[in-house]
């Protein structure tokens, strides 16, 4: 975009001609997908989803841990199986709880209410780190927990000898998704609907079947259960009872893993968007809440037990389907069906995960390349992060499911608390302005003690198998993020002293020329925002080089990340503001006497968008000599590369084949 104050200056010259891509660009294209264009203004429209494909996308987060959460629940009661039924009723109101108390958190945050930003915005900072530390560790499990569950589904009717090649399989499932969100959400959704409803279908028979073949043994089967009850409270107490029932309760916590995804992947969903996430949630509660506690019926029903190199699932199809032609082929079907929808649902890592480091690399908890978008606009960085990361924690646990469910449940219920919390005191504090505050305290509070229960438990009973390395990965990512934040701040803080320093510079706008001419020496000059950097390096230019120069030509390309698209119109925002803070850079100039304009671009990768503009620039001003700022540290350690870009340097790297000059002047920061 040309300087509207030069009506001279040509607006397409930004854009060099380009030879044919290259062998790995298109290598690229062909696997992750051409990029996206910047110019449709329909863009977000096309990107988003409805609530139907927002329930397949997130949901399936949730209605895939019917395959995991309730085994491992039943399981946990051992002899005492005719607590089922209390365990299922528990189950199914645990999930419309949550649901219902998500559902108030889209409301107030329509922008995206996820655990980070609830914590963030109701609790303070501290919180939200905690809150979104734990929420990233979280959904690299959901990564490897879904996929270590397909397996087991999948190789459940496989034969036993196929047994060490499952834990390969499921690697290469991670390495496979992680391609396919690189491409892009919708793409990956779309793709992975037949499975959502095969699953769907299946279910229904199987659960609706499995409960109607026992209707009429329902009262005698009711007896027994009473009979049960009270041996079983004679022999180790109501309370023994009792805690069997909270343990298995709590183990089964892998079930409502899912229903936090829906408020926190508001951002990729069509407008109305709260309409949208509460219709998604809704889907969502009543899908799990049938299906979980539907199978916990009919384990009791059919009286299923757990064998070895077999889901409980599994075992239930095969004693129902015993006898019927074509019982074989719906079992396979069946497992099949659960086993690619478990693969859907580590989607919800792939979706929100990126999402919570992107928002928290943009208020500095993270290294800020994890907010940068591809040229597919997914947070790569991010989802490269999250399938790496889920890959070494499937092969560290041997694709086991148990001990991935432990380490999955506790940081689930522990962002559960924190909003929860975060909710109850903002619903306390509004109580004024609020006429359903009493209402919506209660739900809160009920949310919060069931969450912190269910907290405690898993992490007293099952600190050793497991529980200790979610605390102490989730604690170590608290660290490293407040290490991060503090020299962000050192950094911000040192470059807001420099910036004061140059404020009172002298300047003289009636003395520079009404217009540039391109045929007089030219300093081009990257800038970003307008700040001490930027102004840093123009007043050492013009020491540099006394006199040399007649035009500064001002370059900036506004980066598309994760922080600044958040929906229609934020493209056009992007580029105004950045038009804001290159006018400035302007008036600096003509301030200092010479005549000056700007040129900007807009896109995903800055490094790739200066490239362009500054060969536009060398058309358009031949006797041009381009500068950049950059921050340099006197003792430079491992990490500063990590937290800091080196565009200055890429881009002079790239200059310097064309033949070009370009100078990178140093602002050194003790």
């Amino acid at each position: 975009m040309a300087d509207p104050s030069d009506p001279g200056s040509p607006e397409g010259s930004r854009w060099p001609p380009e030879g044919p891509p290259s062998l790995a660009r298109r290598l690229r294209h062909l696997i992750f997908g051409a990029p996206r264009s910047l110019a449709d203004r329909r863009l977000f429209h096309h990107l988003s989803l409805v609530a139907f494909l927002a329930w397949v996308g997130l949901g399936a987060d949730g209605l895939s841990s019917s395959s995991y959460g309730p085994e491992e629940a039943f399981r946990t009661l051992g002899t005492h199986t005719y607590l089922a039924v209390a365990l299922a009723a528990l189950t199914a109101g645990t999930v419309f709880l949550i649901a219902a108390a998500y559902s108030r958190i889209i409301e107030e945050f329509p922008h995206g209410g996820g655990g980070y930003v609830v914590a963030t915005k109701l609790l303070g900072d501290r919180a939200g780190l905690v809150s979104g530390s734990a929420l990233i560790v979280d959904y690299v499990l959901t990564i490897a927990v879904s996929i270590a569950s397909a397996g087991d589904a999948l190789f459940s009717f496989l034969p036993p000898a196929w047994l060490p090649y499952k834990l390969g399989v499921a690697a290469a499932f991670i390495v496979v998704l992680t391609l396919l969100n690189i491409r892009g959400v919708k793409e990956s959704v779309l793709a992975l609907l037949p499975i959502f409803i095969l699953f769907l279908v299946t279910h229904v028979i199987v659960i609706g079947g499995g409960i109607l073949a026992h209707a009429d043994q329902l009262p005698a089967l009711a007896g027994g259960m009473q009979s049960d009850f009270h041996a079983g409270a004679s022999a180790i107490g109501l309370g023994g009872l009792v805690l069997i029932l909270l343990h298995a309760y709590s183990m089964g916590g892998g079930t409502y893993t899912g229903l936090e995804a829906v408020s926190n992947g508001l951002p990729i969903m069509r407008e109305p968007r709260v309409r949208t996430g509460k219709r998604t949630m809704a889907l969502m509660a009543v899908s799990l809440a049938i299906t979980a506690s539907g199978l916990i019926l009919c384990y009791l029903l059919w009286q299923v037990s757990y064998v070895h190199g077999k889901t409980m699932n599994a075992v239930l199809l095969e004693r129902m389907t015993a006898g019927f032609v074509g019982g074989a082929v719906f079992v396979i079907v069946t497992l099949i069906s659960e086993g690619a929808l478990l693969v859907v649902g580590a989607q919800a890592g792939f979706i929100d995960g990126p999402r919570v480091l992107a928002n928290m690399a943009v208020d500095s908890w993270m290294p800020r390349r994890f907010a940068a978008l591809s040229d597919r606009l997914t947070t790569q960085n991010g989802i490269l992060l999250m399938g790496g990361s889920a890959l070494l924690i499937l092969l560290y646990a041997r694709g086991d499911v148990r001990h991935l469910v432990v380490m999955y449940s506790i940081n689930v219920f522990l962002t559960f608390s924190l909003s929860m919390l975060a909710m109850l005191r903002h619903s306390l504090a509004g109580r004024k302005r609020q006429a359903h505050w009493r209402r919506r305290t209660a739900l809160f509070l009920a949310g919060l003690i069931l969450c912190v229960t269910i907290l405690a438990i898993t992490v007293l009973m099952k600190f050793r198998e497991g529980g200790w390395l979610t605390i102490f990965i989730t604690g170590a990512l608290v660290a490293s993020a407040l290490l991060v934040r503090i020299h962000y701040r050192r950094v911000g803080a040192k470059l807001a002293k420099l910036y004061a320093a140059l404020d009172d510079i002298p300047l003289h706008p009636g003395e520079a020329p009404a217009k540039v001419d391109p045929r007089r020496p030219t300093a081009a000059v990257l800038v970003a925002s307008y700040g001490g950097l930027g102004i840093h390096t123009v007043l050492n230019l013009l020491r540099s080089f006394p006199g040399q120069f007649e035009n500064l030509v001002f370059v900036s390309a506004g980066e598309i990340d994760s922080g600044s698209f958040k929906g229609e119109g934020s493209i056009e925002a992007l580029t105004e503001r950045t038009e804001g803070e290159l006018r400035k850079y302007v008036e600096l100039g003509r301030g200092l006497g010479l005549a000056a304009t700007y040129r900007l671009a807009i896109g995903m990768d800055a490094v790739e968008e200066l490239e362009k503009l500054c060969w536009g620039v060398v058309k358009e001003f031949p006797r041009v000599i381009f500068f950049a700022g950059k921050v340099v540290f006197k003792q430079e350690g491992w990490y500063h590369r990590l937290l800091h870009n080196e565009t200055a340097l890429a881009v002079q790297r790239r200059l310097m084949v064309g033949e070009q000059t370009m100078v990178v002047v140093p602002a050194r920061l003790d």
